[in-house]
């Protein structure tokens, strides 16, 4: 789908039809939003414009320099934007094309921070003349977003905390819970780190118009400050995870220590009965009528001997 967003009518319109690009005042062209185009809208766009737009290949490259970069008359930042699904985070690569102040973007899922920024425009389509300040709309929603997430696990991993002080029982599903937010939280952080990049790439840029610098040095501090909670965050899920482990061994060591107990316990008696149980001619209390119930009552204060001594030891 390709959504063209134009200056008209002292107010920002659109059309959804890519034969209509031609059609409106190159002047007025605010931004080109391609959301899983068809291969006619790709093409209509990059011969209209005249450049070739990023293959998902080169929009999921990592290289710093795949991130952010400018061309005699381009402007092509890539980024990262993340999605929640049922609490499983996926990443969707996104790229920007800047020519002549139009945005063109690239997308090929839906993504709120495109709808928010929309919405964002048409009520107040004074703040965005150009497709500079529609990008950075576009990042600063985002980022908003990524704060939503990052204040969404921080309740997660509360209420986990909360189930370990209660729990009963240790199972291996609070282990499997903890390990999965620390993944979604180094993949918040992975996503910030994203737009550290992109944002820095564009404040060393001179060609992006001076009113939106302030807002670009609010946004690095913002991202800094989500990265120092994103850290926090996962010194807290290794801090459970911990606990978790401590208190894993403590209920082995409770076992172990009552199998200890019951065999030294039974350790006197079985060598009693190994005595008494030897089948040698010469034996004293053979033929003794009170030699069974003789063995008994000491394999029994034998027990109780040692189970005395544990007590006052404070081995129970």
């Amino acid at each position: 789908m390709i959504a063209i967003f134009y200056k008209a009518f002292n107010k920002i319109v659109h059309e959804i039809d890519a034969e209509r690009l031609p059609e409106i005042d190159y002047e007025d062209l605010l931004w080109i939003d391609l959301a899983n185009p068809t291969d006619d809208e790709r093409e209509a766009v990059e011969i209209f414009f005249n450049i070739n737009l990023q293959t998902r290949q080169q929009v999921e490259e990592i290289e710093s320099s795949s991130r952010y970069f400018e061309t005699e008359n381009l402007i092509i930042a890539n980024s990262n934007f993340l999605i929640n699904r049922d609490n499983i985070y996926i990443t969707e690569p996104v790229s920007f094309t800047l020519k002549d102040g139009i945005l063109i973007s690239l997308r090929t899922l839906d993504l709120k921070a495109f709808s928010d920024t929309i919405r964002k425009v048409y009520s107040n389509h004074k703040a965005y003349p150009t497709g500079y300040h529609t990008l950075i709309a576009l990042l600063e929603t985002r980022i908003d977003l990524d704060a939503d997430m990052v204040e969404a696990l921080a309740k997660e991993i509360a209420t986990l905390t909360k189930r370990l002080r209660i729990a009963e029982e240790l199972d291996e599903e609070l282990i499997l819970e903890i390990s999965k937010l620390q993944e979604n939280t180094m993949l918040i952080r992975e996503n910030f780190m994203d737009k550290q990049r992109v944002v820095s790439g564009i404040l060393k840029s001179e060609r992006f118009p001076n009113d939106t610098y302030p807002k670009l040095n609010i946004m690095t501090r913002d991202i800094g400050s989500l990265i120092n909670h994103t850290d926090f965050s996962f010194e807290r899920l290794e801090y459970l995870q911990n606990t978790f482990l401590g208190l894993i061994n403590i209920e082995q060591n409770k076992i172990i220590k009552i199998f200890t107990v019951v065999s030294v316990v039974f350790m006197p008696p079985t060598l009693i009965a190994s005595v008494y149980g030897m089948n040698f001619t010469l034996f004293p209390e053979l033929n003794w009528k009170f030699g069974y119930p003789f063995a008994l009552v000491l394999m029994l204060l034998s027990s109780l001997t040692t189970l005395f001594i544990f007590k006052k030891r404070k081995w129970l």
